[in-house]
């Protein structure tokens, strides 16, 4: 799907989308939380805490906070790395799919229904 946003529509299309997390009684995520969630899920690679505070630019204790909260929800896990015992990744979680799936159809829903009116 193709997306044209123009002045503040863009800002519009997100109060949507955010306003129905908190409608649907969806996680309350940070702008963090949410960040490194995406990260995880549509970048595909090995994730670890030290790489995300780099991605972010903040430090790594922000990093594993942010992680604690969005493991507990069970929206990622940490896994130890098999190649390099010391390591911990960051991983994929099926609930975590499910949510952002969610959250996509919320946010495409409320373009066409921006597009509509």
């Amino acid at each position: 799907m193709e997306f044209e946003l123009s002045g503040h529509a863009g800002l519009r299309l997100w109060k949507q989308a955010l306003t129905n997390i908190v409608i649907k009684k969806g996680p309350d995520l940070t702008t963090r939380q949410l960040s490194v969630l995406l990260i995880v899920f549509l970048e595909p690679k090995k994730h670890t805490v030290r790489g995300l505070a780099t991605t972010l630019n903040v430090s790594k204790p922000v990093v594993t906070r942010c992680i604690d909260s969005l493991s507990i929800r069970g929206l990622v896990k940490r896994v130890r790395d098999e190649e390099d015992r010391r390591s911990v990744l960051i991983q994929r979680t099926v609930k975590g799919a499910v949510f952002l799936t969610d959250f996509a159809e919320m946010i495409e829903n409320s373009y066409r229904e921006a597009k509509s009116n």
